[in-house]
Formats: C-alpha cells, sequence, structure tokens
C-alpha cells in the first residue's frame, strides 16, 4: 500500500510538472498550457467515455467552451509540443536496444464530416467501416515503450476534394501519401533529431521495397513482415518465402521463448535463410550497391498449428537469430500502446471535426500515455519495483497506474455543479434535437 501512494502522490506530480517544463515553449499565455495541464490530467483520471463535455466537467468547468476554444482556437504551437515531448519520453526511456515501430490504427466515425473520414479497411474495426486512420511510431526499449508520433492518413480521393479540405482546415501543403510514405516521413524526421541507432519493426503494410530501400538510406536496419507470396532470392534461384519455409530441413529450425503472458512463457520454432538484397538506395551515380550489408528472410512457425511467418530484415552487419527474433516480439509494444492509449487516454473518443482539432486532441491523449509509460518506467527501474517482486507482485502497469490516479487524484465536486452539468446537457440536448429537426424539415421540403 505504502509503495503505491508513493507512486500516485509523489512520482506522478513530478513526472507531470518534468514535462511541462519541457513543452512549455510551445505555449503563447500561461492559461493555455494550464488548459492542456488540465486537460491531460482529466483525460488519465475520467471514468466516462472522453470528450469536451466529460472532461470540462471532471476539470471543474462550467461548460465545455474552454476546452473546445483550445482545441480549435487557441494559439499555441502543436507540433512544437508534440516534438519535446517526444524527445522527453526518449530520454526517459533511454536508448538500450531501441526499436522504432510502425504501425497503423482506425477509429470508427459516424458522420464522413471528420477530416480524413472515409469508407477503408481497418483492423482495428476488423473490416471496411467509416472511419479514421492514422499512422503512428512508437519508441520501445528494454525500460519501457510509448507513441511518440503519429500522421493522420487523408484517402487520395478526400485529399484531392478541395471543398471537404477547406471545410476541414488541411493546410495546402498537404498532399496524399501512402501509409509506407507517411511512416517514411516520420522515420526520417526522428533521424535528422539524433534517432540513428535504431531498429524499425513493422508489419506487412510497410514491406516493400521503396520503404524498405528508404530505411536503408536512412540507416536504419530493419525487421518487416511480408506476405506469403513474396520473392526473394538465395545462391539457389528465386523463390516464394512459403516456398523456401516448406523446403526447409528439420534440423533448420529452433525452438526460442518469444515472451511470457499469463498462461506460462510463449515459445515458437524460428529460422533463417541468407538472401540476396533488393532495396539498396542508389549511389549519386544511381546504381546500387546490393553487396553490402546482411539480408536475411526470418521465419516463425507456430509450435501446433505450423502457422508460417514471414520477416524480411536487414542490417549493415550479421546479426544472431536471438536479436532478431527480439525485434519481432518488439514489434508487438505499438500494439499494447494502441490498447492503452484507446482504452486509458481517449485516443480513438474525439468527437473532432478539423485538422487542427484532430492534432490537438490525437496530442493529448499521446501526452497522456507517454507521462503513463514513463512513470511506470521510472517504478520499474526503482527499488520499490525490487520490493514489490520480492512480496509476489506484478510490476506496475499502466492500467493499474490508472486505477490508482483515479482512487487518488478524482476531482470531487460538490452536488450543485453535478446539478449544473446536468442542467447544462438536458438543455444543448433539447436545442440539438430541435435544430436537426428544423433541418430536417427544410431538406424534406427542398426535395419536395
Amino acid at each position: 500500500m505504502a509503495v503505491a501512494a508513493t507512486v500516485a502522490h509523489e512520482r506522478w506530480p513530478v513526472v507531470v510538472n518534468d514535462l511541462m517544463d519541457r513543452i512549455a515553449g510551445g505555449f503563447r499565455r500561461r492559461e493555455t498550457r494550464l488548459t492542456c495541464r488540465d486537460m491531460i490530467e482529466a483525460m488519465v483520471t475520467i471514468e466516462e467515455s472522453a470528450n469536451c463535455w466529460s472532461l470540462a466537467e471532471q476539470i471543474g468547468h462550467r461548460g465545455p467552451h474552454v476546452l473546445q476554444h483550445f482545441l480549435s482556437r487557441a494559439r499555441f504551437d502543436h507540433d512544437h509540443v508534440a516534438e519535446h515531448a517526444a524527445v522527453w519520453a526518449i530520454d526517459q526511456l533511454g536508448n538500450h536496444e531501441t526499436v522504432l515501430v510502425i504501425d497503423e490504427t482506425g477509429d470508427e466515425k459516424s458522420s464522413p464530416d471528420a477530416v480524413g473520414a472515409a469508407h477503408q479497411y481497418s483492423g482495428a474495426l476488423g473490416g471496411v467501416g467509416l472511419c479514421q486512420i492514422a499512422v503512428h511510431l512508437s519508441y520501445a526499449t528494454t525500460a519501457g515503450h510509448t507513441l511518440i508520433d503519429r500522421r493522420l492518413y487523408l484517402p487520395e480521393a478526400w485529399a484531392a476534394d478541395d471543398e471537404r479540405r477547406d471545410m476541414a482546415g488541411v493546410p495546402d501543403e498537404i498532399t496524399f501519401a501512402t501509409k509506407p510514405q507517411l511512416a517514411a516521413q516520420m522515420l526520417a524526421a526522428w533521424q535528422a533529431r539524433g534517432i540513428t541507432d535504431a531498429w524499425v519493426a513493422g508489419d506487412e503494410v510497410y514491406g516493400g521495397r521503396k520503404f524498405r530501400t528508404t530505411l536503408r538510406s536512412l540507416n536504419f536496419r530493419y525487421v518487416l513482415a511480408v506476405k506469403t507470396d513474396h520473392r526473394v532470392t538465395t545462391p539457389a534461384g528465386t523463390s516464394t518465402v512459403a516456398d523456401l519455409a516448406h523446403a526447409l530441413p528439420t534440423a533448420s529450425w529452433q525452438r526460442l521463448r518469444t515472451g511470457t503472458g499469463t498462461k506460462g512463457d510463449r515459445h515458437y520454432d524460428w529460422a533463417a535463410i541468407d538472401i540476396r538484397p533488393d532495396d539498396a538506395p542508389q549511389d549519386r551515380d544511381g546504381h546500387g550497391e546490393t553487396g553490402q550489408g546482411a539480408s536475411t528472410l526470418l521465419i516463425r512457425r507456430h509450435r501446433y498449428t505450423c502457422e508460417l511467418s514471414f520477416y524480411r530484415c536487414w542490417s549493415p552487419s550479421p546479426r544472431l537469430l536471438r536479436e532478431l527474433v527480439a525485434v519481432v516480439c518488439r514489434r508487438w509494444k505499438i500494439e499494447e500502446d494502441f490498447q492503452a492509449a484507446k482504452g486509458l487516454t481517449g485516443l480513438d473518443q474525439g468527437q473532432v471535426t478539423t485538422w487542427t482539432s484532430w492534432h490537438r486532441w490525437s496530442l493529448i491523449s499521446l501526452l497522456a500515455h507517454m507521462l503513463l509509460a514513463v512513470t511506470v518506467s521510472l517504478d520499474r527501474a526503482s527499488t520499490a519495483a525490487t520490493a514489490a517482486a520480492s512480496i509476489g507482485l506484478v510490476p506496475l502497469s499502466c492500467r493499474e497506474l490508472t486505477r490508482l490516479l483515479r482512487r487518488f487524484h478524482a476531482r470531487a465536486h460538490d452536488i450543485v455543479h453535478a446539478l449544473r452539468w446536468s442542467l447544462w446537457r438536458r438543455r444543448h440536448q433539447h436545442r440539438a434535437a430541435r435544430c436537426h429537426r428544423r433541418w430536417n424539415e427544410v431538406t424534406a421540403a427542398s426535395i419536395t
């Protein structure tokens, strides 16, 4: 109990103050910076769905207008804040065995008016649906992991629609870009900021030759998933990765532990095959240096179902099988980040429609997630974690920390505040329903 109280009462405020000091330069006004802090803490401590109404009530405001202004019209540099917050998180997590993980996630929407919303495939939805999709970048080390960057994906039809762009406030310089291109933009930006010694991991969306060539030009090592019909070249010839896997002798497979779950250790069978690189960046004369570096096909086989997964790997020098497998395992950290950011800090709950408001809502969610991830990382590295383990406790998680914060830091308001918000919601909902009815009458009359 004393350990839990220390994390919630002592370490959390220190971490929040440290982050707010780091990003203070992005705000012109003190009031805007305080609103940002209030919104972050409300995002973490709120127990219901997060939106401007519920967050404002949690903070103690009399209405949602301050937060709505903050998301849409307040003058502050959200890109500056996002960059400096990410650098702060990177400093806290260190750079031991760094893996930059890229992946996209979709947020279901009820209206196509939201910026970037379209009927498109999303793994988070389990199929095609009306949603927004954003490509995210996660920073993972042995100390912890957190989301540090994101890019909103604009479908090609959306990006070419000038009227919709104007209504959503999309900047003129933003043009259509594929998901691998958005990922490449983020990686190039962070490489320019000093992250040069890192692996890049991603799923099949990012396994194409063009993206892999970009990674090599940025001097990043990579482990990227590829499809079963992906073709590779070995000294024996060219074939699909599936054909290579089925031709491997039994002695080529090695069983390795890939993690520990609630039901015990997880093991898979692994095999590695040397292949010829096809993604060398061109030199100044326009020629690719295909002989440089070590290119490997990594194959994973499920112990019981024998299901196969394939990963194309490259590094300047040969790597041990265990190191490549460790990168594959760390690729799943971004799934944990998505789960925490959506379930704990409202990443997918923003009822925003414009370019600016989307970036600011996602910024608040990412800042809140960074704070949770860094606080948990610091706690696990402290002597308190050793004491907890000695009495049979699992390490502190982001979800457990959120529970503590909700209990210890929930703002207690009087009954007058609760009743005032109840009346405000009912009055606003009545006005909204009346406006919708009037609009429906106007549109019905125009059709007839």
